[in-house]
């Protein structure tokens, strides 16, 4: 496996990791939490790979998006 599918790979987890902690954290429905972080900087931050973002824990990565998205 190259090192560009595995990378996709792990983004693909981490933003389900993402969208089920924002969910359960937010209590709201996962269709909702997945509507905040698509629209959402983080998510963009993510898929361009700014400053290693996507390295960082999910719940660090959750609270990051709260502070900036949804105050």
């Amino acid at each position: 496996m190259s090192e560009d599918v595995l990378e996709k790979i792990y983004q693909e987890n981490l933003e389900e990791r993402i969208i089920a902690y924002l969910a359960e954290t937010k209590g709201i429905s996962l269709e909702e939490a997945m509507r905040i972080y698509y629209d959402s900087k983080l998510a963009e931050m993510i898929h361009d790979g700014e400053y290693g973002i996507q390295y960082l824990d999910y719940k660090e990565l959750v609270q990051t998006l709260c502070e900036m998205d949804l105050k």
